[in-house]
């Protein structure tokens, strides 16, 4: 009996990074690691919390032993909040961030970026959210002005794919061939910006003042 295997599917996540307020001076390194583990920086702002506000962030440890150091040790200085996005972002980023421990990740993940730059179980150098609703409630937070719409997978994205983006694909790649341009990829790319089917259509009417 043959076995089907799934179609593929489009479905690009979003996960919330902090850079903790000890580690902003390595800043630059770590957006660095970031874009060569393949994640796409869509939003960026380095801001400080106040210790109300990191309470607030961080309700769901309300009440552990650790949580007054943890709210101080967060509103002690400037972070940098990031949304981060590639496919099953929110798992890849706990993964290239390693334990939550970093004497532990030192031990276990040595070349996890909390093994790298963390020092205890409380300064582990940076953050991830757990899971992909979380994700979401947590960049609303930093973020409030984003507005999160519902990334489309399964039959709504493979619909999508066939009404708008494979027709203009293909349009764009019959013109590539008729034109025969020096540099394809760049002529490519330009026409698919010109003929977006998204993009704005502005139309002008000819008013009998304009007419005269």
């Amino acid at each position: 009996m043959q076995t089907l295997m799934p179609e593929p599917q489009i479905f690009v996540e979003r996960t919330l990074a902090l850079i903790k307020p000890d580690v902003v001076d390595k800043e630059e390194e770590i957006e660095d690691c970031i874009l060569r583990s393949g994640f796409l920086i869509l939003q960026k702002r380095k801001l400080q919390l106040s210790p109300e506000q990191c309470s607030n962030f961080y309700a769901d440890q309300y009440g552990k032993v650790f949580f007054p150091n943890l709210t101080a040790y967060m509103s002690s200085g400037p972070l940098v909040a990031m949304v981060l996005a590639r496919h099953c972002a929110v798992s890849y980023w706990k993964e290239l961030l390693g334990p939550s421990n970093s004497i532990r990740a030192k031990r276990t993940h040595p070349h996890s970026l909390r093994a790298i730059y963390g020092t205890d179980d409380l300064r582990n150098a940076l953050h991830g959210s757990l899971s992909i609703s979380t994700a979401e409630r947590e960049i609303q937070f930093m973020f409030p002005e984003v507005i999160l719409e519902p990334i489309p997978a399964g039959q709504r994205a493979r619909d999508y794919l066939n009404l708008y983006v494979k027709p203009t694909l293909l349009a764009g790649l019959t013109a590539l061939c008729k034109e025969k341009p020096a540099d394809p990829m760049t002529w490519l790319a330009d026409w698919l910006i010109e003929h977006n089917p998204n993009k704005p259509r502005l139309q002008h009417h000819i008013t009998e003042e304009e007419h005269q």
